[in-house]
């Protein structure tokens, strides 16, 4: 049966193992799901979580640990980035940068394109736009949705309505 400590240490020779409760033998200190035991040495293979910990030991493990947390979390970053499937071939977004609109300009939207009598899908052909973006535009998410300033332009135009804040 194991035998289990609060820790309270003493010498590391002889004594039995807080885990398996074997006796005799070199006990060593491991820090086994968070609590630091005396045990053998093959507690400390099969259940350490590292091997013979000392005070500099410790402090070494933690700065290790820190030090693969920011590595993994920046290779998480770098292969965010560099994730380019999602573009389009040679679209550049600068070019066509969406302008501060005015409040609740998706309803302005929908109100003008419902009076001109068309569906969302026919005004996308009119203006030879996609419909997602007409879509997105009406439900107040241009934004979210990466729809392009000449989209609003050519809404504004064709249904005669403003949607650009003015300054």
């Amino acid at each position: 049966m194991a035998k289990y400590s609060t820790g309270s240490g003493g010498d590391s020779a002889g004594g039995s193992c807080e885990l398996c409760g074997s006796d005799g033998g070199d006990l060593q200190t491991a820090n086994v799901a968070g609590a630091t035991l005396q045990v053998c040495d093959s507690c400390a293979r099969d259940h350490g979580e590292n091997e013979r910990t000392t005070g500099n030991d410790s402090s070494r493990d933690e700065q290790n640990r820190k030090r693969k947390a920011a590595q993994n979390a920046a290779k998480l970053q770098d292969a965010q980035r560099a994730d380019t499937s999602h573009w389009e071939d040679g679209a550049d977004y600068d070019d066509d940068q969406l302008p501060y609109l005015v409040s609740k300009y998706g309803e302005r939207v929908t109100e003008a394109r419902q009076d001109e009598g068309l569906q969302t899908s026919e005004l996308a052909e009119e203006l030879d736009l996609d419909d997602a973006d007409i879509l997105a535009v009406e439900q107040g998410r241009a934004t979210q949705a990466n729809v392009g300033g000449s989209t609003i332009k050519a809404l504004e135009q064709y249904l005669d309505i403003d949607l650009v804040e003015s300054n």
